[in-house]
């Protein structure tokens, strides 16, 4: 039997993927003034981006233990083996949630073959990994192949990211209060990228043309192996600026696939609209 693929909403994939691909959505959840949302599900990316542009300050939570136990479930009653590829475990509580719940369920199947990876990896550098593993999985390979497979594509996968505004990752914990400060103060463009599951300000730039630029150049210095691996560029509700890099991209490189999403609500409430992140495989360290 096929291995069925979990993941979560931080992926920034469309929905129409996980339909068609009959995978598991494990949504992550918005708080929207007043109302509480499921990310993909009752929430579109762009209701969020409209609102952060008027001021507004969305919060977001993982998974109630009990979302994640039920699909789960749902899934030991039908399936042999499942994997659930997580957003990573430095930005999110949802991996260790998952591991507790994914423990009690055993209990109760012990038959049940399902597997948890901390991917590390965030937005659509966690898209690719989930897409790699659904293609594994739909090739026909075993559940322990996709594991080491997916687990290698993801210390490879390089993350290149920078925000319109940094106050955003201030305020919800994933940079420094002081970094953001200076940022803003000074009126450049930060670039960031992941290490470890972790969001590291790599350099700050002058400039959206120089920032562009230097993209390329830590591409150049990072990626390899263009011609048989897929880009991924991520946006916060900013398609031009995302055609401007999958130009520059496409120019200098030649990748076999550019792969262009918009943000998720979830990720993006903690981004900011005109967040800009490109995904790539990089060189064996």
């Amino acid at each position: 039997m096929t291995v069925h693929i979990i993941a979560d909403s931080a992926a920034d994939l469309p929905l129409s993927y996980y339909d068609e691909h009959h995978m598991t959505l494990i949504p992550l959840r918005v708080l929207l003034g007043e109302q509480e949302f499921e990310d993909l599900l009752t929430i579109e990316p762009k209701q969020v981006f409209d609102a952060m542009r008027q001021g507004a300050s969305p919060k977001t939570s993982q998974p109630s233990p009990n979302r994640i136990k039920e699909a789960f479930v749902s899934l030991a009653k039908t399936h042999t083996s499942a994997l659930y590829v997580a957003f990573s475990s430095e930005l999110s509580g949802t991996y260790q949630t998952a591991v507790m719940m994914a423990n009690e369920v055993k209990e109760e199947y012990p038959d049940f073959d399902l597997r948890i990876i901390d991917s590390k990896c965030a937005s659509l550098g966690y898209g690719l990994a989930v897409k790699h593993a659904q293609s594994l999985a739909s090739d026909g390979n075993t559940i322990q192949e996709i594991e080491t497979s997916v687990k290698h594509f993801c210390e490879s996968l390089q993350h290149i990211f920078t925000v319109d505004d940094l106050s955003y990752l201030a305020r919800g914990g994933r940079i420094s209060k002081a970094s953001a400060f200076v940022g803003g103060l000074l009126s450049i463009k930060p670039i960031l990228h992941v290490e470890d599951g972790k969001l590291i300000p790599l350099e700050k730039i002058r400039g959206r043309k120089k920032l562009l630029k230097r993209i390329i150049e830590l591409m150049k210095e990072r990626g390899t192996d263009w011609s048989n691996q897929t880009v991924g560029i991520s946006h916060g509700d900013d398609p031009a600026l995302a055609e401007d890099m999958r130009q520059l991209i496409e120019t200098e490189f030649h990748p076999k696939e550019i792969d262009i999403h918009i943000i998720g609500a979830a990720v993006g409430s903690h981004s900011g609209p005109s967040t800009l992140a490109i995904f790539f495989t990089g060189k064996p360290s």
